[in-house]
């Protein structure tokens, strides 16, 4: 059984992401989506409020489970009884970054491996940054995101 993790801050999910899960359910047994606590990001999301939207966007995906995790990546992924990782490149200046992570993965746990997808043509542009600054402004996201991610970023502009 292939185990594959996907980790990242998710804050919050988009339909860039989730095209990624959904191509990696049909090559892989199980995905894992690995949600990151990460404070020196600042997310606009809480942890708790993130997972459950990556629970909500993924839940027609039978084969993905989600979880949260605050420790290294490297550790996660042998926690949860993985040895992949999948990564999302959108654009050749993502390759650099990911390539690095990659070989410090690899560093750190000699086994474990990446793998890399391209998000869909019409979803490569999309990215957590630029769908927080619309929603903060006001702006329709309801293209780029799960119908609940709309609603839980109404919700949290709307309280600010």
């Amino acid at each position: 059984m292939t185990k594959v993790i996907y980790p990242g801050t998710f804050d919050p999910i988009t339909n860039g992401h989730t095209d990624l899960i959904e191509r990696a359910s049909r090559m892989f047994d199980e995905i894992v989506v690995g949600v990151a606590y990460n404070p020196k990001k600042n997310p606009l999301l809480n942890l708790d409020e993130r997972c459950e939207l990556v629970r909500q966007a993924t839940a027609h995906i039978p084969n993905v489970s989600v979880t949260g995790f605050s420790n290294l990546l490297s550790h996660f992924v042998e926690e949860q009884g993985a040895s992949i990782i999948l990564r999302g490149l959108r654009a050749v200046s993502d390759f650099e970054y990911e390539f690095q992570l990659a070989d410090m993965n690899r560093r750190l746990a000699p086994g474990m491996e990446s793998v890399f997808l391209t998000p869909a043509n019409h979803l490569s542009y999309i990215s957590s940054t630029l769908i927080r600054e619309i929603a903060s402004l006001g702006g329709d996201v309801s293209e780029f995101v799960d119908p609940a991610v709309v609603k839980a970023l109404k919700q949290k502009f709307q309280d600010a």
